[in-house]
């Protein structure tokens, strides 16, 4: 299928505003790029391996972009939004830019691929000096042939390549404490990276969530390339926090529960985390900016669970703690 790419001229302070116009006009997904820099506070309300540098783009300009395929009513859809940026252009007072819209032509392949330039192999030492490459499946596979543990991953639509700070932080953690024959909880699992990270350490039976059913093929498909099928493994789609009956699913008794997840989350998920911990069970959080990490490490206290020691890597923090119920 081919699709086609309109991108919009405009300006930082018309962004919002463009933005909510293109979603009235039925366009569910954008790309904005300018070279403003995000700000602490918007970096810790999402989660992600890199943010692109936009360097190029003038200052105070900005880029809107979205993508409709051959299958779309394309001039239809121009028409209204052609429309709406006239009146726009008429009835906001913030400089709007000059809200021309240019297009390019591509197909399946480079629609589904163009993110994979922001993911390159790379190396995790682990708490025993031992080293795990991870390598993606669009790049060569001798990178990582001297490393005593190669992941081959491709994480598709879903969140966890491992490149993130806090995804290393949590695979060096699992190094250290996780031993086999463990069960594993991996709550918010993307990709799967760390669940197949710790059936290479030596865990015995692991299960894995996550609130998105886009991760499960993505998950499957990196399990299948890394000959791990016969794992004894579950992925469950759902939400631990708010559900007491998925949290039932989930079972209990985990020796290592790893949640690579925001503070905003980890913290409702503390109190019931201990339905599925065993008591001395390790709790390993990770996604926590270091100017978060007391808040975390307070709730965690506040619910039985001693914090055994705390690691940062840049500007995220990983915290360890055992459950003492």
């Amino acid at each position: 299928m081919e699709y086609t790419k309109y991108t919009i001229k405009t300006t930082v302070e018309a962004e919002d505003i463009l933005s909510c116009i293109l979603a009235d006009n039925g366009i569910e997904g954008i790309e904005i790029a300018d070279s403003k820099p995000w700000s602490k506070e918007e970096l810790d309300e999402i989660f992600v391996d890199e943010v692109p540098l936009n360097k190029d783009i003038p200052e105070g300009q900005a880029l809107i972009s979205f993508y409709l395929s051959e299958e779309d009513d394309k001039d239809t859809i121009l028409s209204g939004i052609r429309a709406a940026l006239e009146d726009m252009r008429a009835r906001i007072e913030v400089p709007c830019g000059d809200l021309s819209i240019s297009s390019s032509e591509l197909d399946d392949e480079d629609y589904l691929n163009s993110w994979k330039k922001f993911f390159h192999s790379f190396d995790i030492i682990l708490n025993d000096g031992r080293t795990l490459s991870i390598v993606p499946s669009w790049e060569e596979a001798d990178h990582g042939k001297d490393s005593d543990i190669l992941l081959h991953i491709d994480p598709g639509t879903a969140f966890g390549t491992g490149a993130h700070e806090t995804t290393k932080l949590c695979i060096i953690m699992l190094s250290k404490y996780l031993s086999p024959g463990m069960k594993v909880l991996d709550l918010g699992t993307g990709s799967g990276i760390l669940s197949m990270a710790a059936f290479k350490l030596g865990a015995s039976c692991i299960t894995a969530t996550d609130i998105d059913p886009n991760s499960l093929p993505a998950v499957e498909d990196n399990f299948t390339k890394n000959d791990l099928n016969d794992t004894d493994f579950t992925m469950l789609t759902g939400n631990a926090v708010t559900d007491q009956g998925f949290r039932a699913d989930l079972g209990n008794d985990y020796d290592i529960v790893v949640a690579n997840i925001l503070p905003v989350v980890l913290t409702p998920l503390t109190p019931v985390m201990k339905e599925m911990v065993r008591p001395g069970g390790i709790v390993i959080y990770s996604g926590i900016l270091t100017e978060k990490a007391p808040a975390v490490r307070q709730t965690l206290e506040e619910n039985s669970y001693k914090v055994l020691e705390e690691d940062t890597l840049g500007e995220w923090c990983v915290i360890v703690s055992v459950y003492n119920g």
